[in-house]
């Protein structure tokens, strides 16, 4: 090998921040840019990192740094951890493939009848009630999904006039919403994109507000996680979805009403994200005016945004402004128990555990993170925040400890039993 080419950094054992330093530089990017993709992290940050002067950072830091430095295994960055990064993401569903195939199709010809779309809404309708009601939601709304995926596109593709198209066109993107809520989470980002767009564009020729809302909603999520460098891509699309709906909104429905205010929330979670701590409870506080304005027993079945899920969002502000002791007076304060989906409540308790973790409660973290998981198993499998919590508790010095997060770690397939 040249003298002067760039060192493998497997080849021999070498330093965490040696390594780092010939990951970022292979990826063209200078330390500012890394640190900045990681999370309001300093070029100076990055510079300590690499040069060893700080220690290792955690496997929630570790893991954005594998997912912008583009590698597949967390031994690339620490040398002796030999950890698919797809392990924190998820493993593909069973059904994945099933419903991707649906996804990637499209039926321009068929002799088919596509069946009404009052019928596919009513399907759609029972699948939402079972994703909130199932325990293992992913593998009943994967069964569900194929099916409705491939009559909504064909009621479009068939719709005989304006006002069916348009019609057909909201549950289509209905049908693409619930298609984002299974992809999520799983090793197929492309695919999750792809659902967003076409959600938005069937929204769009929808013309219906709600369907609108919801599909700007989405793909507001869908670049708020893909890190830092899409924030302003997620505000863009938020602003412009709530400029819309804002003049509809005095005589709205509660499902219209419930969109804005989800969508509200969702500005201040990204203001949340971006550690911007009065901006972040100024919105939330304006989703909670919104939130009092709906029923008291409503529920949004897209989005959950209810006067019932505030006191979560509450925690997941605090979670996200990495406010440890803020994150556990909120989840003191509210009540998962009023909670009707399963999901959302295991969700709010991952939100809790965070926040105990943020607040060195490990304990009480894994407490919660079993409690998550008693709720709804598919939701805490999927999602790296509680696994990642777990595969570090199960080193733990605390043998008590460690055996709990090992239990949990067996029933989550991060460990073998």
């Amino acid at each position: 090998m040249p003298s002067d080419a760039t060192p493998d950094p497997y080849a021999n054992p070498i330093a965490f921040g040696q390594r780092l330093k010939i990951l970022r530089t292979r990826r063209g990017m200078t330390r500012a840019q890394l640190g900045g993709l990681v999370g309001d992290k300093s070029a100076s940050w990055v510079r300590a990192m690499e040069e060893g002067r700080l220690r290792t950072p955690k496997l929630e830091t570790l893991l954005r740094l594998a997912e912008v430095l583009r590698v597949g295994d967390l031994s690339e960055l620490t040398g002796d951890l030999s950890v698919p990064v797809a392990l924190f993401t998820g493993p593909g569903h069973p059904r994945l493939a099933a419903v991707k195939a649906a996804i990637d199709a499209f039926p321009l010809t068929t002799a088919r009848e596509a069946p009404p779309t009052a019928h596919i809404q009513a399907r759609l309708a029972r699948a939402w009630k079972a994703r909130h009601s199932a325990p293992h939601h992913r593998e009943v709304v994967g069964a569900l999904l194929p099916d409705l995926i491939r009559d909504a596109q064909l009621a479009v593709r068939q719709a005989g006039h304006a006002d069916e198209r348009r019609a057909a066109s909201a549950a289509l993107s209905e049908v693409y919403s619930l298609s984002q809520f299974f992809v999520a989470y799983q090793p197929d980002a492309p695919l999750l994109w792809r659902i967003a767009e076409r959600g938005m564009v069937a929204a769009q020729e929808s013309e219906d507000p709600h369907a609108i809302g919801v599909a700007a909603w989405l793909t507001a999520q869908a670049h708020r996680d893909s890190g830092p460098g899409h924030y302003d891509a997620a505000d863009a699309v938020n602003t412009e979805a709530l400029a819309y709906l804002r003049p509809l909104l005095p005589d709205a429905s509660d499902e219209v009403l419930a969109i804005a205010g989800a969508l509200t929330f969702e500005a201040g979670y990204t203001a949340a994200r971006r550690r911007e701590t009065g901006t972040a409870w100024r919105y939330w506080d304006q989703a909670c005016t919104m939130a009092s304005r709906l029923p008291a027993d409503y529920f949004h079945p897209v989005t959950s945004f209810s006067q019932a899920i505030m006191g979560a969002h509450a925690v997941t502000v605090a979670v996200e402004l990495h406010a440890g002791g803020e994150s556990v007076r909120q989840a003191t304060k509210s009540d998962a128990g009023t909670i009707p989906s399963r999901p959302r409540r295991a969700r709010h308790r991952i939100e809790e555990a965070r926040g105990y973790r943020l607040d060195g409660q490990p304990d009480v973290a894994l407490d919660t993170l079993a409690r998550a998981h008693e709720a709804a198993p598919e939701t805490i499998k999927y999602n790296g925040y509680a696994k990642a919590i777990v595969i570090e508790e199960t080193e733990s010095k605390v043998p008590a400890r460690q055996r709990r997060a090992s239990e949990l770690a067996v029933k989550l397939g991060l460990l073998s039993a």
